[in-house]
């Protein structure tokens, strides 16, 4: 049976993810934490990520919600503590970085929407068998590994690979998980970032134009090609119009189609 099988938050934008048994869902049905803080350009207001600063790659983290504590540690093997809740040690964490990135930067919070890409387009969803499938295209990928280079916040079991696929484009049906409705708004278009090994940086040979061929070649019959740009793109957001905050997520909810 379909379910929800997986919930991750990237409580810092382009940073480590963290893994939630169960999750609260914003306005429009992001997941609150995700992408609660960010890097930001200074000058533009711009929120960065690995996209624009390669070596975030190199930090490994981890994010305390309780206490908002982020523990990080550098390529440098420099480990630090942040009380990112705290807007004198926030603004430190800023300078943290940002004399290791060798870049201006500061680490701003939004409480309301977070730094997520598209909020009104809600959080992100792929299958398992999604990520078994990507996985399989690359001798020297995991699964695992290909679950933290896309960066989904719901992740479904118990469906076939590209399944999220059907939720996009013309006439496209709605699902449901946790009672919560949910429409695909748009496939996720993907950029440089997955091609790249998360804890070093490292680009996967060929990743771009082994993945263009092998999502064409999988590409599936319930799928509505109109709906997307291009074969680089792998699983969708999907927007929740009837949450106002509040509503929950968990792991193990059940997840229908609104054709069953």
């Amino acid at each position: 049976m379909a379910h929800v099988a997986a919930l991750r938050v990237y409580p810092v934008k382009g940073l480590d993810g963290e893994s939630a048994d169960e999750a609260a869902l914003r306005p429009g049905g992001t997941l609150a934490h995700d992408r609660a803080f960010a890097l930001v350009d200074p000058d533009t207001g711009d929120s960065l990520n690995a996209k624009d600063l390669p070596a975030l790659h190199e930090f490994a983290t981890a994010y305390d919600r309780a206490t908002r504590t982020l523990t990080v540690a550098a390529p440098d093997g420099d480990r630090r503590e942040f009380d990112l809740g705290d807007d004198d040690d926030r603004a430190a964490a800023g300078d943290w970085f940002g004399e290791r990135l060798d870049a201006a930067v500061a680490l701003e919070r939004d409480d309301d929407t977070g730094f997520v890409d598209r909020p009104s387009m809600g959080p992100s969803v792929v299958s398992t068998a999604t990520l078994e499938a990507v996985a399989s295209w690359f001798e020297d990928l995991t699964v695992e590994g290909a679950r933290r280079r896309l960066r989904a916040n719901v992740e479904v079991g118990g469906v076939p690979a590209f399944w999220e696929d059907r939720f996009v484009g013309a006439d496209a049906p709605d699902f449901t998980a946790g009672g919560v409705r949910f429409e695909g708004a748009t496939p996720c278009n993907r950029c440089v970032v997955p091609s790249r090994d998360p804890d070093t940086g490292d680009p996967l040979p060929a990743f771009r134009e082994t993945f263009l061929a092998e999502r064409e070649r999988s590409f599936p019959e319930w799928a509505d090609w109109d709906a997307f740009d291009h074969y680089y793109a792998a699983m969708i957001l999907a927007r929740a119009p009837e949450v106002t905050g509040g509503e929950t997520l968990a792991v193990g909810d059940d997840v229908t189609t609104a054709t069953e």
